[in-house]
């Protein structure tokens, strides 16, 4: 499918690529992880021929199909958007009816979330997100031999998401793809590649399985590292002590021409978790705000008419549904930056509220640097505290001396979040907050916000952050919002223990569908709409809570029985110099025995799942 052989490429001084090679094949599905400025849309371009190594080869075989989706840009002409969706469509299917492929590019279109008027719209009056829309589902309808997908999922909701995932899952494309979204790496992807130190490296199974890998790596290279500088020490230490003896000189000499031939050990940039603690907000009432008979209309299309909805202190509230039905809209109505027709906002005690969206950054001063904007908040923030939470939201070094006008959208994005969290009030409301992030950063966000002691309502079609987060869930539909207990995964869970007669089961597009008429069931949306009793619900999170503290004792005994093999191991290389076989005997039946207990506790942690 793909051969890449000593790859090289540089600008200017800097190195992007040494030495890289990869063996792409048929079915195989790789996410390329790295950190910003690593190369990975660099290596992108150079496969799509857009961009040339200074050395090297890629191959690929003849007559492979390769389909790209770029990250911010559709290339779209004038047609309308059905027509956009079925440009390109090659000469592989010519024997397909035209027919036929109308209708496999409705399906696709309605599955990203077009409605069945949309069909005839000019793709060109349509916005940034729904024309990259258009532009997955031409990618999709084509069906190339090889995807390559730069953050796929950023202009996707939640159900799209679900369905586009559904769709690539059996699609027989191989995939390259970037993407911060880790739920969907994990659906997507059977291996990981490594960009990092101008090199590839490969990894089997999901992002978290390569994190472990990479976690044991450095301790490998981190012992190795302890151990050559043992050795340097105490040939340094030697060569000090008989530099000036005559008798000792081909010693100190050889030991001199030993460090000066040694390959010397660098420690690799630790894998670890950013730990942020952002400021806190001020206490509300119990009662947080409350929304009464809302009206709301965009021209002849009422959104909400009579809606009823209250927030209460510490919700952590994930807003899910079909695409269209007011999850924004709602989230704008709450956050009292959109006015409605009829109905009445009432906050509670000592409530403020604060918006976030992808494009809520215009109110950003474009003549301060990233430093002096983040810094321009009522809190007076320790200047090293800013630092640290810019350098989370991926402003690191001299960045953070940028000018604001010359940000990119992305850049702006993630700015107006970082200055929104370092003053932070006590109803955060946020839509797409993931987005523009790295998944370094989203795990920090994440943490950041399961500390946050304020009212959070927010939207994301990132599924690990819902599922993170969320302690419950408000399906968004026919006008109504509809509150329930837990995040997203608590109801799939529910959903399947529930039997086939009663219960909704999960459809094609990663919603529900139920065999029997039900009037009062809301359409779309996925399981949240589910109506069980708390008792099923308490006893599915003490369930999860009982396994999650099972799971987080078995991973500190591992962690516990690896430094003991490790010293036992450390301990015997000395023993057995010192010839003392009685002691090395005894150090071997601890080792066994630790060792089987680690094999029983890595099993019982696989039995957990």
């Amino acid at each position: 499918m793909l051969t890449v052989q000593n790859l090289h490429k540089a600008f200017g001084q800097q190195v992007v690529f040494d030495g890289v090679s990869l063996q792409l094949n048929a079915g195989d599905r790789y996410a390329l992880m790295g950190p910003n400025g690593a190369g990975k849309s660099t290596l992108f371009k150079i496969l799509r021929g857009l961009d040339l190594p200074d050395e090297g080869t890629i191959t690929f075989p003849r007559g492979v199909r390769m389909g790209y989706l770029p990250q911010e840009t559709a290339d779209l002409g004038e047609g309308t958007v059905l027509e956009e969706t079925l440009a390109g469509e090659g000469e592989h299917d010519s024997e397909s009816l035209p027919e036929r492929r109308s209708a496999e590019a409705k399906k696709i279109l309605m599955g990203l979330g077009f409605r069945v008027t949309d069909f005839d719209r000019p793709a060109s009056s349509m916005s940034g997100g729904w024309r990259m829309r258009v532009a997955i589902g031409r990618i999709l309808l084509q069906a190339p031999d090889l995807l390559l997908l730069d953050e796929p999922t950023n202009h996707l909701d939640l159900a799209s998401l679900l369905w586009f995932q559904e769709y690539l899952q059996r699609s027989k494309s191989s995939i390259l793809l970037i993407s911060h979204d880790r739920a969907f790496v994990n659906a997507i992807a059977h291996g990981i590649l490594d960009l990092r130190d101008q090199k590839i490296f490969r990894y089997v199974g999901d992002y978290e399985k390569f994190l472990a890998c990479r976690v044991m790596e450095q301790e490998q290279i981190l012992a190795a590292y302890k151990k050559q500088q043992r050795e340097i020490a105490d040939a340094q230490e030697f060569i000090n002590r008989f530099r000036a003896q005559a008798s000792k000189a081909p010693q100190v000499q050889s030991r001199i021409k030993m460090l000066e031939k040694m390959e010397r050990i660098e420690i690799p940039p630790e894998i670890k978790k950013i730990s942020i603690r952002f400021p806190q907000p001020t206490k509300t009432g119990v009662k947080v705000l409350s929304l009464k008979g809302i009206e709301k209309s965009y021209g002849d299309v009422k959104v909400y008419d009579g809606l009823d909805f209250e927030l209460e202190r510490g919700q952590k509230i994930a807003f899910v549904g079909p695409n269209g039905a007011g999850k924004s809209t709602l989230l704008k109505i709450l956050a009292g930056v959109l006015p409605f027709e009829r109905g009445e906002r009432v906050l509670g005690l000592n409530v403020e509220s604060g918006y976030f969206s992808q494009h809520r950054w215009e109110t950003l001063n474009a003549g301060r640097t990233v430093l002096q904007e983040a810094m321009s908040n009522r809190r007076m923030n320790p200047d090293l505290l800013v630092r640290t939470v810019l350098g989370t939201f991926l402003f690191r070094d001299n960045t953070v001396f940028k000018k604001v006008e010359v940000l990119s959208g992305g850049e702006k994005s993630r700015l107006a979040l970082a200055k929104l969290l370092l003053d932070p009030p006590n109803l955060l409301l946020l839509d797409e907050p993931t987005t523009h992030l790295d998944m370094a950063s989203v795990d920090a966000l994440v943490e950041a916000l399961k500390n946050f002691e304020g009212t959070l309502c927010f939207i994301s079609h990132d599924l690990y952050f819902v599922n993170a987060l969320a302690n419950h869930v408000a399906h968004v539909d026919q006008g109504q919002a509809k509150l329930y207990t837990g995040n997203h995964d608590d109801f799939l869970r529910l959903s399947a223990r529930l039997s086939s007669s009663s219960a909704p089961s999960v459809g094609p597009s990663g919603g529900l569908s139920h065999s029997n008429s039900q009037k009062d069931v809301p359409r779309g949306g996925g399981p949240a709409w589910i109506k069980s009793s708390s008792d099923d619900l308490k006893r599915l999170r003490e369930a999860e809570k009982a396994r999650s503290k099972r799971r987080k004792k078995l991973n500190e005994r591992i962690r516990e029985l690896t430094e003991e093999i490790e010293d036992i191991q450390g301990q015997m290389g000395s023993v057995f110099i010192q010839s003392d076989y009685q002691k090395l005997m005894e150090l071997d039946l601890g080792l066994k025995s630790r060792t089987k207990e680690m094999d029983e506790a890595r099993a019982a942690l696989s039995q957990e799942g």
